[in-house]
């Protein structure tokens, strides 16, 4: 299956599990699901037999409450059986709303409190760094979660201890909780911040997978590294994309069945 088979098949256990278990964020997972596919498919050093492996890169979804695509992504690539996901966001399921480590092969850290999530994989980072061990840290940030001071006091800390180990991806789909991430705290411009902070920084298209790709294998030798993705809010599905209400709603039957023709056709 190549990543772009894999991106499409994420994107519809998203659509299902959260039409299913009546959950919110579709939009956010949506828009970090090519994001994922490359990561676990074509970058991360992990073995979904042995997801306790020392030697593992560790990843860190920071924008916890997209939980629904890093467990799909997760089963795509074998941590589990893909039904399981049909437990998502049911009683008594280890699959919440939000990322839960608790129960789940190749869950790193609980998220969903935003800001924190650069912090615990800069801490990583710097454990690897002091021990000389080679394994990488990955976070996933959301854009609106670049407006917590604590991200910041993360790359600072970063910077100073030279921990090139250390890649944050942003998934820039340019629309928070309430309205567009520029209306709330401007964060523009977005890349001249993060260079400013001492990261080697670019600048990405988030939905294609050459591009993400070259840009989280290529790292450097002193700084670490942010890519900055430009993603779209519910992508793969037209009557979601950019739209703000897909934040929190979810889809009815008769919609789940038009996302996904429209993502099995594209």
């Amino acid at each position: 299956m190549t990543s772009t088979e894999t991106a499409r098949a994420v994107r519809e256990h998203v659509l299902r599990m959260t039409s299913g278990g009546r959950s919110s964020h579709v939009g956010s997972a949506l828009s970090c699901a090519d994001i994922l596919t490359v990561l676990y498919d074509l970058v991360l050093r992990i073995d979904e037999k042995n997801p306790d492996w020392s030697e593992r890169d560790r990843f860190i979804m920071s924008k916890g409450h997209a939980g629904a695509a890093l467990y799909a992504t997760l089963a795509q690539r074998g941590f589990f059986p893909t039904e399981l996901l049909d437990q998502h966001y049911q009683n008594g399921s280890f699959f919440s709303g939000h990322v839960s480590h608790v129960g789940v092969p190749g869950v790193e850290l609980s998220t969903g409190s935003l800001g924190h999530g650069l912090s615990v994989g800069a801490g990583l980072a710097w454990r690897a760094r002091q021990h000389g061990e080679q394994w990488r840290t990955y976070v996933l940030l959301g854009d609106g979660e670049c407006d917590e001071g604590s991200v910041w006091e993360a790359a600072m800390f970063a910077h100073t201890h030279d921990l090139h180990n250390l890649v944050a991806v942003v998934d820039y789909n340019k629309l928070q909780a309430m309205g567009p991430t520029e209306d709330t705290a401007k964060l523009e411009p977005f890349a001249d911040k993060w260079r400013a902070f001492g990261w080697d920084t670019i600048e990405v298209d988030g939905h294609d997978h050459d591009q993400l790709t070259a840009a989280l294998a290529i790292l450097s030798p002193t700084n670490p590294r942010c890519v900055l993705a430009h993603t779209v809010k519910g992508k793969g599905v037209s009557f979601m994309e950019n739209d703000i209400a897909w934040h929190y709603q979810h889809a009815s039957p008769d919609e789940l069945r038009s996302a996904l023709e429209e993502v099995a056709a594209r």
